[in-house]
């Protein structure tokens, strides 16, 4: 027995599934999940000793690879000083203003520690900024595992949302309305009935938990025209697309093709912590003046803001503003997705692809879909296959065909390079 196999059955005497957070379970994909003993740059390594090309980078943080030395020393120096004190640092006002600088539509931020928190915290902020209760969310786009976010889109058309989950009480779903992605005539229909009500509309710029989509331009263009008519504020999800498609994030990419485009609250996670739990929600001064302590919406966190996270995000924030850092970026996932379409069109098998920086995501079917139940009807056997004949290749892909992948600025020429070889073999 491998120790990965005797790790995985040590863990499900203790802890339920024998994981943290269901996706690492293998669950999607059959098998045996690898144990991660170490990092380092763009590989990974389990309990076997065998090493991984790794397309995770913790779900996306990893933007600079594993153990990037400017970081790892400005950790090891934070720790060294202390790991929490329960009371402001300068620290925390550096983060907030490097953050603030790269993202104009924000004029202030609260440090939090986890992409849930924070949503929870920018739904709650609208809630309280606007004096309403509903909400709209969409299919396809997940926002953590707060309770109200839990839902599914009911039998038709502003259907107020069932929780998918066990442990979620209807009543605490009902002020969730959650419409289809990129369906502009059932937008129009919602706001239509519910405009006035609502307090927001949340929602991923690009998507990352149905894989990769877009909203697309038109469709982001007339949410952003609906929320000011109605006087919902617009909530931007940027927990996975922040700083890690562009560096001023997707809202950048979207204000670049949508003059004057910007949301009311943004949320962001994973790259501005660098690999440690710390994440963000920030607007402007007139909403975020409801935020306790100065107004009456109360969100609070001991660990929000802690020395060594704000440290260590930080760090890689400085990285990836250094001169030609996402061009190269951009040009080492494009060489990726264009060699994995390359090598599946010689193969006939259904294959589209699509990236944004360091963000990509593959599809076994000829379109790019660009809603959620399209998505649900990629091969998946065809997709667990492939998953494994790339594991056994050393390539470690996400262990569902509904995630996204990640390149990191230490993914080299030859590691695209063994990673193409490899999907030649697996799609055979």
């Amino acid at each position: 027995m491998s120790q990965n196999q005797t790790l995985f059955e040590r863990a499900q005497r203790v802890i339920p599934g024998g994981v943290n957070s269901p996706v690492r379970a293998f669950r999607a994909v059959g098998g045996t999940p690898r144990f991660i003993t170490r990092g380092d740059g763009a590989y990974i390594h389990d309990a076997d000793g065998q090493r991984y090309i790794d397309y995770i980078g913790s779900w996306g943080p990893m933007i600079l690879g594993h153990g990037h030395p400017a970081v790892l020393e400005a950790v090891i120096s934070a720790a060294r000083e202390g790991f929490s004190y329960g009371a402001p640092t300068e620290r925390e006002i550096e983060l907030a203003e490097e953050i603030l600088k790269l993202v104009p539509s924000m004029e202030q931020v609260r440090l939090v520690s986890s992409g849930t928190e924070a949503t929870m915290s920018a739904i709650r902020l609208a809630r309280g900024a606007t004096g309403r209760s509903k909400f709209i969310k969409f299919e396809g786009c997940y926002h953590g595992h707060t309770d109200a976010l839990l839902v599914k889109a009911g039998s038709g058309l502003a259907t107020f949302g069932h929780p998918t989950s066990a442990g979620v009480p209807e009543e605490v779903a009902q002020h969730t309305l959650v419409l289809e992605f990129n369906h502009l005539a059932q937008l129009e229909e919602a706001f239509l009935l519910h405009g006035k009500s609502l307090a927001c509309v949340i929602i991923e710029p690009i998507a990352g938990n149905m894989n990769f989509v877009r909203t697309q331009v038109a469709y982001m263009k007339r949410l952003r025209e609906l929320c000011t008519e109605y006087g919902a504020l617009l909530v931007l999800d940027e927990v996975m697309t922040g700083f890690r498609v562009g560096l001023h994030s997707a809202q950048g990419h979207y204000a670049q093709l949508i003059p004057g485009f910007k949301p009311d609250i943004s949320v962001f996670g994973k790259v501005i912590g660098g690999g440690m739990p710390l994440a963000a929600f920030g607007a402007s001064r007139e909403i975020m003046k409801h935020l306790a302590p100065l107004g009456g919406v109360y969100q609070a966190g001991t660990l929000s803001g802690n020395p060594v996270a704000t440290a260590c995000g930080l760090a890689t924030l400085r990285e990836i503003q250094k001169p030609g850092f996402f061009e190269a970026l951009t040009a080492k996932t494009r060489s990726l997705v264009d060699g994995l379409a390359a090598v599946a069109k010689e193969n006939g098998v259904p294959f589209s692809v699509d990236c944004e920086g360091g963000m990509f995501g593959f599809f076994l079917m000829d379109k790019l879909p660009q809603e959620y139940q399209t998505v649900m009807t990629t091969d998946k056997e065809r997709f667990n296959h492939f998953f494994h004949a790339m594991l056994d290749a050393g390539v470690y892909l996400a262990p569902a065909l509904y995630e996204a992948g990640f390149v990191s600025a230490a993914h080299s020429d030859a590691d695209i390079a063994a990673t193409l070889a490899a999907a030649k073999h697996a799609l055979r």
